[in-house]
């Protein structure tokens, strides 16, 4: 049987790392692995906007997270706190009922420049998924610190093995819950 896997990237940068980080994670989750990027570039949360009839770029959005056997996020840390993008994203999907997260396993990482990783990001996206209801992994964590370290990321992609191996860690400890 197929496992579907949904990842989230927190940046809407094309060269992003955390899209980069989130594509390994498809890469690094097993053979039988149907992975999905998600696409989080959706309209502001308004409730006008939302009135008027949700934007098809949100049900996608919903619709991907609903299909999902677990989902993956990876959050670049922008003033020690998650992306923007991010938030709305999860703003969004909040509005639907029953709703979208509820029960799903969910792994979170991120990626950033500075050395720490992006670790207070992560502690934001982990109270920030907390009202949703889903199954979030304590460990391993995965936060990859690329300030100073060559050699990571090359071409849009994960390429340092210590770092794809804790990718793959985190995607089988998913697996496992799921």
């Amino acid at each position: 049987m197929t496992y579907r896997l949904l990842g989230i990237s927190g940046a809407l940068r094309r060269a992003s790392t955390n899209t980069a980080l989130v594509r390994a994670a498809g890469e690094l989750a097993g053979d039988d692995v149907a992975f999905t990027l998600a696409d989080i570039d959706l309209p502001l949360y308004n409730g006008d906007v939302e009135d008027a009839g949700y934007p098809p770029k949100v049900l996608a959005f919903v619709e991907a997270i609903r299909a999902a056997d677990g989902v993956v996020i990876s959050t670049p840390e922008y003033n020690k706190n998650l992306s923007g993008a991010l938030k709305n994203a999860l703003d969004w999907q909040s509005r639907f009922s029953p709703g979208p997260l509820k029960g799903k396993p969910v792994a979170i990482m991120s990626a950033t420049a500075g050395a720490a990783g992006g670790q207070l990001s992560q502690f934001s996206l982990r109270h920030c998924l907390t009202p949703f209801d889903c199954r979030v992994l304590a460990a391993p964590q995965v936060h990859v610190g690329s300030n100073g370290s060559e050699g990571l990321f090359a071409e849009g992609r994960l390429v340092d093995a210590k770092t794809r191996g804790y990718v793959a860690g985190l995607m089988a400890a998913l697996r496992a819950i799921s």
